[in-house]
């Protein structure tokens, strides 16, 4: 995930990172076709792509392309089982993290 500051505005974007054979890595924002960047080593790689959202999303405003937003958050549910219901092994784990 990386975080694009835009005068005051913060928009986050999920990336895909890969390691290349031939060392180094390629990054690309699936929520922005085209936007790809490269570097060294992952925080390399990482500034870049921020740099390359930054001017993917100043280019599309300019041409008066609507910017994509992405939302990810990851949240616990906690969710409610009878013991009857739950697996011996989630039983035993369970019986462990109450003491």
């Amino acid at each position: 995930m990386v975080f694009v500051k835009l005068a005051h505005n913060m928009l986050t974007y999920n990336v895909k990172l890969e390691p290349q054979p031939e060392g180094g890595y390629t990054v690309s924002v699936p929520a922005l076709p085209g936007c790809i960047s490269e570097g060294e080593t992952i925080d390399e790689t990482l500034r870049n792509i921020q740099e390359a959202i930054e001017g993917c999303l100043i280019s599309m405003v300019k041409r008066g392309k609507e910017i994509p937003l992405e939302f990810s958050a990851y949240h616990d549910v906690h969710v409610s089982l009878k013991r009857s219901h739950m697996p011996k092994r989630v039983r035993s784990y369970a019986k462990v993290a109450a003491h």
